[in-house]
């Protein structure tokens, strides 16, 4: 082969050649070959027809076969048109729609796809289906679209994979080409004119079409931006009478919504579904497990079709059992990435932890910039099925997010220099607004379900994507937020849980934070939320929870921080305490007795927690039958307050109290009045009138009135007592129950014995409601109930004696 010169060649340059096979006919000027003929595979849609056109100029002699153009030497001009293709027959599709996943269920989705019609019942304008990552939005719209299709009903479905703009023009642009003639080189100008073609125009064959956007990531993209060149013109299909939409995504912005737009929310599985859908998917690969199993790995995985059909694979893929896979997604230094199988079933792209990542980056983005993925981080510790408001809301989650905002922009991502001695500026503050709008930027996003109407469980989120979000985060970054969390609630939680449902909500998610992060909560101490859920627990009524969990909380407090720990000796005392609200005095002043000997050895006898030790020591003697004996013990320990903490210290006026009722239990019900009467009086001064401890003084107040033979007294002191706790303390109130029970009691003493009888029978209810049926207190009414029964029948029996 000679070896080609990189010198221009002088003088005159050699005559190309141009040869050219199976051509056709056509016209040249002068010095110019001119070339048509068949060039490539005939045009879809029709018969054969002139392919595109060659005109070469001062060519020479070359020699091509098999339909081809073969050139030598130099060109002087080369031009080539485009021969213009024949639209192509219906029915027609343009794109390729994704193959059904392997066991594949009917949903009730798929029943409102079908059934969702614009007004008339002639064609479906447009229909969204959005929803979280993993549901299977795509499968569902792929069912449609084939189903469409097989029916007869189409003459056109184009399916569009819609993540980006450019992907969309793309996809039109080929429609263009292929059904209305455009010219594919040009694709901006080739989509709009497929979005001409799609209007129906009078005296035109109709045409009924489908058009399939999946995956919408940002509803922008369908829009027109006068200030953006690149988005000259709206990506959205016209309406046509003839025409359907279909659009899925995971957006929820109220752009994609209204004119017309049928919006399906589509969630997870139902518990029948998962199970069918694991049973089936495992039993075609010959694989059985008990039916209890696959039961609670649906559970476990929260139903989500994307997770089960990926826990499928992997269970056939290892071997391995569903209980063996539930363990392994219990393991905290699991990460859901691990359990994803090697070879993702049905053409999936993404495993779990990577489906919701571009969800997260775009919620980053939106405004307020930077806030939406330390957001989602915190409530990923909470309680799934529902966070409060204010949690998420407050000041201690508010600094956390400032501390933590991401570079949600290009332009942010340059990380600044730090040296020696600079100073450094505090993060900016976030303020409510701020927070509240990263909540419906992750909403907007599907990643939770904000719902501000719901105070008490604004914000639903899905526990893999809580499991996916945790596992980004270092250990310190775990144990911070963890931490955080646990701030948040116990700022949230109030000291008079007057809203029941509030408080349930607030343990719930304790509860929660316990099993995703338990260590957390004893570093660097044990964090003062777990001592506020189980006071919480027993003031709901839930006494043998209380103990329970005071129990464990001794024993970790013990081992962890030593015996002698200020932590470990209150969790011995409310341990006692709660021992004797269940009924257990003896054990409850015992108890104390020994805590007592500990706690002066430690603190010493003058310290406040010391003198609160003695306080409760003497109220469970004397509960526990030694009335003389608490009274002396109140006496003493009342002289030591006043000493210590002063008249006025709400400790010192707690001592009076007791003092005065453990006097009035002695005998001196004339005198436990009157010391009540005078605490009262201080009590108002000192705490308020709607403080809890000044509504229990005139609770006592009332009663020792009654116990001092001023029955009608008492029983109108109790009605008062009664608005007011229901004002301040709500009507599920413990306290505001037992101010029921003592109005009963004293409206029968008073005479009213059918009234006593009905209020007790109304009472019983609300207690087994509120506190169950075996609390202690459901008991007492029970009993009380019986009694003022047999009164009235007995009253009744005497009324109708001659």
């Amino acid at each position: 082969m000679a070896k080609a010169s990189s010198r221009r060649a002088r003088g005159k340059a050699p005559k190309p050649s141009v040869a050219v096979a199976d051509t056709g006919s056509a016209e040249a000027a002068a010095d110019e070959t001119a070339v048509t003929g068949y060039r490539g595979p005939i045009p879809q849609g029709g018969g054969p027809g002139p392919a595109d056109s060659v005109r070469l100029s001062r060519t020479g002699d070359v020699t091509a076969s098999g339909g081809s153009t073969a050139i030598s030497g130099y060109v002087h001009r080369l031009t080539v048109q485009r021969a213009p293709r024949e639209p192509a027959s219906w029915p027609h599709q343009v794109g390729v729609v994704p193959a059904s996943a392997r066991s594949f269920r009917h949903r009730a989705e798929t029943d409102r796809l079908r059934a969702a019609v614009a007004d008339g019942g002639t064609a479906v304008l447009c229909q969204v289906l959005t929803g979280m990552g993993g549901v299977g939005k795509t499968q569902l719209a792929a069912d449609y679209a084939r189903s469409a299709w097989d029916e007869g009903t189409l003459d056109v479905l184009v399916w569009v994979t819609a993540s980006t703009r450019s992907s969309v023009v793309s996809a039109y642009a080929q429609a263009g080409a292929e059904l209305c003639r455009a010219d594919p080189d040009d694709p901006e100008r080739a989509a709009m004119e497929f979005l001409a073609w799609l209007a129906s125009k009078p005296r035109q064959q109709p045409c009924r079409w489908l058009i399939v956007l999946d995956d919408v990531t940002d509803p922008g993209d369908l829009v027109v931006h006068p200030d953006n060149p690149g988005r000259r013109f709206g990506l959205w299909p016209p309406t046509s009478p003839y025409g359907r939409v279909l659009l899925t995504t995971r957006r929820r912005d109220a752009a994609l919504f209204g004119q017309g737009r049928c919006r399906i929310e589509v969630g997870v599985f139902t518990s029948d579904e998962s199970a069918a859908y694991l049973t089936a998917s495992l039993g075609a690969q010959g694989r059985n497990e008990p039916a209890e199993q696959l039961t609670a790995l649906a559970h476990d995985l929260g139903h989500l079709p994307l997770a089960l059909a990926q826990a499928a694979a992997y269970l056939i893929d290892s071997g391995q059992s569903a209980a063996a896979y539930r363990k392994l997604l219990t393991d905290r230094a699991t990460r859901l990435t691990d359990l994803a199988p090697d070879a993702l079933p049905d053409d999936q792209a993404a495993t779990l932890a990577a489906a919701w990542s571009l969800s997260i980056d775009r919620a980053d983005t939106l405004r307020p910039a930077g806030l939406a993925r330390p957001m989602l981080h915190l409530a990923s510790f909470l309680d799934a099925n529902g966070i409060p408001h204010d949690v998420l809301t407050s000041p201690k989650a508010r600094s956390y997010l400032a501390a933590h905002r991401t570079t949600a922009s290009p332009e942010r991502t340059r990380q600044p220099r730090w040296w020696p001695r600079k100073r450094q500026r505090p993060a900016a503050p976030v303020t409510p607004e701020e927070a509240f709008g990263a909540l419906r930027a992750l909403d907007r996003l599907s990643l939770v379900d904000h719902t501000p109407g719901t105070p008490h469980q604004a914000v639903r989120i899905h526990q893999l994507i809580q499991r996916a979000a945790r596992d980004t985060l270092t250990p310190d970054q775990h144990n911070q937020t963890t931490r955080t969390a646990a701030d948040a609630l116990t700022a949230a939680w109030p000291d008079v849980e007057r809203d029941t449902d509030l408080a349930q909500s607030l343990r719930a998610n304790t509860d929660a934070l316990i099993r995703h992060a338990a260590e957390a909560l004893y570093q660097p101490d044990v964090h003062a939320l777990l001592f506020r859920l189980g006071r919480s627990l027993g003031e709901a009524g839930q006494v043998a929870a209380a103990i329970d969990h005071f129990e464990c909380l001794a024993i970790i407090t013990a081992h962890r921080l030593g015996p002698d720990h200020c932590r470990t000796l209150s969790t011995r005392s409310n341990l006692a305490s709660w021992r004797g609200e269940a009924g257990d005095t003896a054990g409850a002043a015992q108890a104390f007795a020994d805590l007592l000997a500990d706690q002066t050895r430690v603190l010493g006898p003058d310290h406040p927690d010391t003198l609160i030790i003695r306080n409760n020591l003497a109220s469970w003697r004397g509960e526990a039958g030694d009335t003389a004996g608490a009274a002396q013990a109140c006496a003493d320990l009342l002289a030591d307050r006043i000493r210590v903490l002063g008249p006025d210290h709400p400790d010192t006026l707690s001592t009076r109290s007791n003092l005065a009722s453990w006097r009035g239990r002695a005998g001196d019900t004339a005198g436990a009045a009157q010391a009540f009467a005078d605490l009262l009086a201080d009590q108002m001064r000192v705490l308020g009138p709607d403080h809890p401890h000044t509504l229990s003084t005139r609770n006592n107040l009332a009663y020792w009135r009654g116990e001092a033979g001023d029955t009608a007294g008492a029983a109108q002191a109790f009605a008062d007592l009664l608005a007011d706790r229901i004002r301040v303390l709500g009507p599920d109130h413990p306290d505001t129950l037992i101010t029921r029970s003592n109005l009963a009691s004293w409206r029968g003493e008073a005479g009213d014995t059918a009234g006593a009888a009905q209020a007790f029978a109304d009472l019983l209810a609300d207690q087994t409601r509120v506190l169950g049926p075996d609390h202690p207190h459901t008991f007492a009414t029970r009993n009380n109930l019986v009694y003022w029964q047999e009164r009235e029948r007995g009253a009744a029996g005497t009324a109708d004696e001659p």
